[in-house]
């Protein structure tokens, strides 16, 4: 016994046929454009109810009256980072205030990909982007940009394009993490860091040595550690520095995924009420870890907002020169950071 195929899903052409219109003017009824006659209007609704036609709402029958698709794009580094996440959300969340759609996608750091996913949200002609850049340069949105599509970089500072940013100040709240573990009496600080190739990776690290450098103190070059980009990596960058001849007594992780694996690292070595741990990024839970990990806390909340406010005024008509929108990070003393040191 044979089961049936599923029903096929009608389409356009179906009511275009039944209708015994073009399918030009059965797409013009169905998504309420004018220059057909009554006759024919009536007939597509009559064959769209027969049928029980659903528009196939992609990126182009979303399109307004106004030429707008009531979308926007997010190219975010990594929509599973809690960073990201909370960035997605808070765009989400302005954007159903205005009837729109958030679309989103990774770019895991690959500045190919991050081409391809503009290449195919603006290929659907996306109302606007906001952007988290993998690539050194962005000079291939120039053509984007002038064509009136309004841009807003987060996090990451644009290179070769002239558009909005908001960022966050990482070379200040880095340094804010070095003088708060100097203060509770640390002087040998290890960094771990992210990729070099980010630019808030350099900028956090640039804040570190300079803070240090404020309080004359050298640091030593096995206690630098970057291109950590993985929990793992991390991990096991902090086992070597930790076990080796003269381990810091403070560390410094410049992104929430390095602070994890920094804490599994002192875990598995009993440490963790012994070695002082900051990190910049707060991430789900910190505050129940024992101890509870300090932060330089981001507000990736408020960059989504602001990155989306942004967005809508250029879509309102307002015009401004393009500029660097700045928000400053929190340091959140919760236990981890106010280990005593020697000093």
């Amino acid at each position: 016994m044979t089961q049936d195929a599923p029903a096929r899903r009608p389409t356009l052409r179906d009511v275009a046929l039944l209708a015994g219109v073009s399918t030009k003017t059965a797409s013009r009824v169905v998504n309420g454009e004018g220059g057909v006659t009554a006759a024919k209007v009536v007939a597509v609704q009559q064959a769209v109810a027969k049928l029980d036609y659903r528009p196939n709402f992609t990126a182009s029958s979303l399109r307004r009256a106004n030429g707008r698709t009531a979308a926007i794009a997010a190219v975010l580094e990594d929509v599973s980072n809690p960073f990201s996440s909370a960035l997605h959300r808070a765009l989400e969340d302005v954007a159903r205030d205005r009837d729109v759609m958030i679309f989103a996608g990774s770019v895991d750091e690959d500045p190919q990909r991050e081409r391809a996913l503009i290449n195919a949200f603006t290929t659907r002609q996306a109302d606007a982007l906001v952007v988290v850049p993998a690539s050194d340069n962005q000079r291939y949105l120039a053509s984007v940009v002038n064509a009136g599509t309004p841009v807003v970089f987060i996090d990451r500072p644009p290179v070769g394009i002239d558009v909005d940013a908001v960022l966050v100040d990482n070379n200040a709240g880095a340094a804010d993490a070095v003088h708060h573990l100097v203060a509770h009496g640390h002087r040998d600080i290890a960094y771990l860091g992210d990729l070099l190739t980010i630019a808030t990776a350099r900028q956090r690290l640039q804040g570190f040595k300079e803070a240090l450098s404020d309080h004359g103190i050298r640091p030593a070059p096995e206690h630098i550690a970057y291109d950590l980009h993985t929990e793992a990596g991390a991990e096991r960058a902090a086992l070597r520095m930790l076990t080796g001849e003269s381990p810091p007594t403070a560390l410094f992780t410049a992104q929430n995924l390095v602070t994890i694996g920094a804490v599994r690292a002192l875990r598995d070595l009993g440490r963790q009420h012994e070695v002082a741990l900051v990190g910049f990024d707060d991430f789900p839970l910190a505050d129940l870890l024992q101890p509870p990990v300090t932060v330089i806390a981001q507000d990736p909340s408020s960059l989504g907002r602001l990155a989306a406010s942004l967005i809508f005024r250029r879509l309102d008509g307002e015009a401004w020169e393009p500029k660097v929108h700045l928000v400053p990070t929190r340091l959140i003393p919760r236990g981890s950071g106010e280990i005593a040191g020697p000093h």
